[in-house]
């Protein structure tokens, strides 16, 4: 049959590298799935547990009949509780109007370009970056202008680079700090110069925080802390990594209350939402949750220091310890052509999958991106595969 029927533009802009790159952790599922020996490091998905107390809540929630409606904006006592954490933490007043509940840190950063740019809009983006925006300015329609990170000095943010991409075009300056994939921290006097920066220009800045929570040798600051007003600034963050509740699909924005308010009729219109239970699960998580917390860091330092350990002892590998989160980045140039020949070799090879870093951007393309999604006993076996598949014979970039 010979029809005729036609996808949106926005389908089409959805066909670009990342998603070759998230292809091959596709096959690695594939793979496991058919009963074949895979050690997946290449997904921000940890082995973690939620903590029992917050799934008993929320099987209490259940059974108390908290399955209906929830209003647009969230309901008011997960708000007030976002609303004290953000107060505590910016030292500055937070009100519960400023809050805005979202399916998903994901979701709230939709949202907010959605509310933010016009196809054709530029949006600026230091990179690497993690491998899920780029789908989402691709749906808009909005142009991307990344400015590279030093890589070789900690994948450190070069504000005067960013300040010289910022144009007439540009609508938004997008950070993430602490950053996936590379780990780096933006200092709070950056932040706060460039938001200054942007609200002269009349920019938004948005940033997305969602590893804030997972910090090793320094404390994570805010934008919203560092900026001296907030007019033009909206913060984003969520409960995946920091309290391993990826499928709970929680996440907020904290923005002055009219940028809530377009936002509130934005999702309004689009999910309407989310679900009463997971949202009482969320605040109990964030109110019952510091020596928990205390124990999650400590995990990713240890597993950090472990598997950057274990990569600096094996013959032409790099990386640099991250600061943050839950992923290290090596440099594979030394080895092979680039991070997906890298990782394409070493899933086939030795049952082991990791990310290209090609999904990041440019200067992370002889980068593949590992997780630290697994315990110290579960990646020793995955360390040993890595090294073996290396001393067998990656040892040039013609291999």
């Amino acid at each position: 049959m010979n029809t005729k029927l036609r996808y949106s533009q926005a389908v089409a802009r959805l066909s670009g590298e990342s998603s070759s790159v998230w292809s091959l952790h596709e096959r690695a599922r594939e793979k496991l799935a058919a009963g074949e020996d895979i050690i997946l490091l290449s997904v921000g998905d940890p082995n973690l547990a939620t903590l029992d107390s917050t799934i008993q809540h929320v099987v209490e929630a259940l059974q108390q009949g908290r399955t209906h409606y929830s209003p647009g904006a969230g309901e008011l006592s997960l708000r007030q509780t976002i609303a004290a954490i953000e107060a505590r933490s910016a030292n500055r007043p937070c009100s519960p109007n400023e809050i805005l509940i979202f399916p998903g840190a994901t979701h709230a950063i939709y949202s907010v370009m959605c509310c933010l740019l016009d196809p054709g809009d530029e949006v600026v983006i230091p990179e690497p970056m993690y491998i899920g925006y780029r789908g989402i300015f691709d749906i808009i329609g909005a142009k991307v202008v990344t400015v590279p990170l030093q890589v070789d000095a900690g994948f450190r943010l070069d504000i005067d680079r960013v300040k010289q991409a910022i144009n007439s075009k540009t609508r938004v300056l997008f950070l993430n700090t602490p950053g996936n994939p590379a780990g780096n921290i933006i200092p709070g006097e950056s932040l706060q110069e460039l938001a200054a920066y942007c609200l002269e220009r009349n920019i938004w800045i948005v940033c997305d925080e969602v590893y804030s929570m997972i910090t090793f040798e320094q404390r994570h600051v805010s934008l919203r802390r560092a900026a001296a007003e907030l007019a033009n600034v909206i913060t984003i963050d969520g409960l995946s990594k920091s309290h391993a509740m990826t499928g709970w699909r929680l996440g907020w924005t904290v923005a002055a209350e009219p940028i809530t308010q377009k936002l509130l009729a934005f999702t309004s219109a689009v999910i309407f939402g989310c679900c009463q239970f997971v949202q009482d699960a969320a605040r109990y998580a964030l109110t019952n949750d510091e020596d928990y917390m205390a124990g999650i860091r400590d995990e990713y330092r240890k597993r950090r220091d472990y598997v950057c350990q274990r990569v600096m002892a094996i013959p032409g590998l790099h990386c640099q310890p991250p600061q943050a989160g839950m992923f290290v980045m090596v440099n594979v140039t030394q080895i092979a052509t680039d991070g997906f020949a890298f990782a394409d070799r070493l899933l086939a090879s030795q049952g082991v999958s990791v990310l290209p870093g090609a999904g990041f951007g440019e200067s992370t393309r002889g980068f593949v991106r590992l997780s630290l999604t697994l315990g110290v006993d579960e990646l020793a076996p995955a360390m040993d595969r890595i090294e073996a598949f290396v001393l067998a014979g990656m040892t040039n970039p013609a291999n």
